[in-house]
């Protein structure tokens, strides 16, 4: 009997011991799971690579992410003015402006509020800089020009020539900064056979193309 008392009174210290050591373990940290398959927690905020080539311009529509402060995050139009509106900042410049330098002045205005603010700028429809497309083309009209447009995207975007289309006199209709009109001409019978490619010139805002 005295055994079978030893050997309860033996077990049940074993799991006390087993339940106070249980307790006094400090809970390991955790990382959020990589959800987007790019290897960074999903507690990182999100990085976006700028164009920096590109400059904000009147009618583009921005938007505005600050990471964990959604009331101050917004997707606004750049006004006529140039300028955005945002919260606890007011008015700021947009215009002019690279999305990476837009970043830098909003966060520098927020740090008067927030601790150091994480800031994103995308644009997310470029309305400032069109092209012009005219003539013999199935869709004519103004186009919204976006980065590294050549002639050909332009010509694909607008459905291409129509028949009858003169299509070796082609030309680009562009004003130069000293107000004058400058005329380049794109021989696109030439181009689809391989022959002189580097006709294939990037379009400006304000190009006209026109198809005769």
């Amino acid at each position: 009997m005295n055994s079978i008392v030893r050997a309860s009174v033996s077990a049940v210290c074993t799991v006390m011991l087993f339940s106070v050591l249980s307790a006094g373990q400090t809970p390991q940290e955790t990382t959020a799971p990589d959800t987007t398959g790019s290897g960074v927690p999903a507690s990182t905020p999100a990085k976006q690579a700028h164009d920096n080539s590109y400059v904000i311009g009147n009618d583009d529509h921005l938007a505005i992410d600050v990471w964990k402060e959604t009331e101050l995050s917004k997707s606004v139009p750049v006004r006529s003015d140039g300028k955005i509106s945002l919260p606890l900042i007011g008015e700021i410049q947009a215009s002019g402006r690279t999305p990476l330098q837009l970043e830098m002045d909003i966060s520098n205005r927020l740090r008067s509020y927030i601790t150091a603010p994480e800031v994103t700028v995308i644009v997310e429809q470029i309305n400032s800089k069109k092209y012009n497309m005219v003539g013999y083309i199935n869709r004519p009209g103004s186009y919204p020009l976006t980065l590294s447009t050549t002639i050909m995207d332009a010509i694909a975007a607008a459905g291409g020539l129509r028949d009858f289309a003169k299509e070796k006199n082609v030309y680009i209709l562009r004003r130069m900064p000293d107000g004058t009109e400058t005329r380049i001409n794109f021989n696109y019978k030439d181009f689809i056979k391989g022959k002189n490619v580097a006709q294939n010139v990037k379009i400006q805002p304000d190009d006209t193309i026109v198809v005769p």
